[in-house]
């Protein structure tokens, strides 16, 4: 599967604006959204080849949304990559068992990003 469509879900639009413009210049297509209910519309308009989750964020947090959707058969082949500030070990091992595919702490290089995408495409 090649990925061409990315979905990036985060509260801050620093955050979004910055992956965006590093994604965009690399020829990705990319949706925003701003927290879960948003997330879950976007998902249902149009079905991305890869989500890259934050996880603190008000409403439903990213460990919970990322259990929705890879729990979901609608959305079961779509990859989640966490792309987080919390770098526990902890919030690794967590994240991988709600779903996530792999998992990427901020601030993001958009080196060890791109890469991790190509593994998955």
């Amino acid at each position: 599967m090649t990925i061409q469509k990315i979905l990036l879900v985060d509260d801050s639009k620093t955050e979004l604006h910055h992956l965006s413009e590093m994604l965009l210049k690399r020829g990705y297509q990319v949706r925003t959204a701003e927290n879960g209910e948003e997330a879950l519309k976007r998902l249902a308009e149009e079905k991305p080849d890869l989500i890259l989750m934050d996880v603190v964020m008000p409403g439903q947090n990213g460990f919970q949304l990322t259990r929705a959707i890879t729990r979901d058969e609608r959305y079961a082949g779509v990859p989640v990559i966490m792309c987080t500030s919390k770098n526990q070990e902890t919030d690794k091992v967590w994240a991988q068992r709600q779903g996530a595919r792999d998992y990427v702490v901020k601030p993001v290089k958009a080196e060890e990003l791109l890469a991790k995408i190509k593994a998955l495409g």
